[in-house]
């Protein structure tokens, strides 16, 4: 299910990408090549579409980001990097070890 959530959030998030770059910052963008006003998707009906389409994607991918965050089971992912393996034997193995004791001298050099 995480998967799936993670797959559908990224999708979107390219789909909102290629979006954004449709519109235009100034407020033109796809609308400004319609020359005429009378169309059945005229040039206030595009902006309106595209607009509605960004904040309909945003809201799907952080509905999306939310529920992957509660599915998704933290213990699957157990795995420690090799350095703190290391880290754990090296301090597993100065436990270990016998501590010399503090009244005696460090030997001279």
């Amino acid at each position: 299910m995480y998967l799936l959530l993670t797959i559908l959030a990224v999708a979107a998030s390219v789909i909102l990408v290629l979006i954004v770059l449709v519109q235009n910052s100034k407020g033109g963008g796809l609308a400004s090549s319609f020359s005429s006003s009378n169309q059945i998707m005229g040039v206030r009906k595009t902006t309106d579409f595209l607009e509605k389409t960004t904040w309909t994607l945003i809201a799907f991918i952080v509905v999306c980001c939310v529920f992957a965050t509660g599915v998704h089971d933290g213990s699957a992912v157990a795995s420690t990097s090799e350095i703190a393996e290391q880290a754990e034997a090296v301090q597993q193995e100065s436990a270990q070890a016998p501590a010399a004791p503090f009244d005696e001298a460090a030997p001279a050099e």
